[in-house]
């Protein structure tokens, strides 16, 4: 099922530059209408605020602020606008207690380092398709770790084709085909083709070499 983003935003927090570029560049070939970059969890939270994205996808190992932490401050601070918003954890952790860990502090979707572009996909799809409840009790806010499928759905992530003009949908074709280039120069530069897995380790070129717009 494909569906049309250019409605939405998504803010991607990531302290690793071609990580961080990399990830904007995907987002953009999804069809996404707005993307969000942040560095380090502070400054994530501060645009958080600022913009109410409709989903995070954020790093867990950052300094000053690590995505935990930013989590928790979007599931419980007074000044968060959106404490249901759906946040994707990005991390090379795949122990069960790191797992754990992520659940427990309010992450909805829990993404392992390497990934590639259907990885990342299929994480916004389980977020539309399979949408998580949130229960609240005395020690924890945050999606059920139980699913319902929604067949209904009418929120912001409407499938491809509901509408758009012509002149938009060229335009957002447009988009897309930069954004696609711009991914595909960066998995170059890093002795990567489409569809291979990725992590920092594997883009670990200069910051003179990214052109963050």
């Amino acid at each position: 099922m494909s569906y049309d983003f250019h409605s939405i935003s998504i803010e991607v927090v990531e302290d690793n530059l071609p990580m961080l570029e990399l990830a904007k560049s995907l987002l953009l070939t999804f069809g996404v209408g707005n993307v969000i970059t942040a560095r380090d969890g502070e400054e994530g939270f501060r645009k958080f605020c600022e913009s109410n994205p409709d989903i995070v996808l954020v790093d867990w190992m950052m300094k000053p602020m690590d995505g935990i932490s930013l989590t928790r401050l979007i599931r419980t601070h007074v000044s968060s606008p959106n404490q249901y918003v759906p946040v994707i954890l990005m991390t090379g952790f795949s122990q069960k207690r790191r797992v754990i860990q992520a659940r427990d502090s309010g992450v909805t979707e829990f993404l392992v380092k390497p990934f590639n572009a259907r990885d990342l996909y299929r994480r916004i799809y389980q977020i539309i398709e399979r949408p998580r409840q949130f229960v609240r009790s005395e020690d924890f806010f945050g999606p059920d770790r139980r699913r319902t499928r929604r067949d209904d759905y009418q929120g912001p992530f409407r499938r491809e084709g509901d509408f758009m003009n012509p002149e938009t949908a060229r335009f957002r074709l447009e988009e897309r085909r930069q954004a696609q280039t711009k991914a595909e120069e960066i998995l170059t530069n890093a002795g990567l083709k489409k569809g291979d897995k990725f992590d920092e380790s594997l883009l670990s070129y200069g910051p003179d070499d990214i052109d963050m717009v």
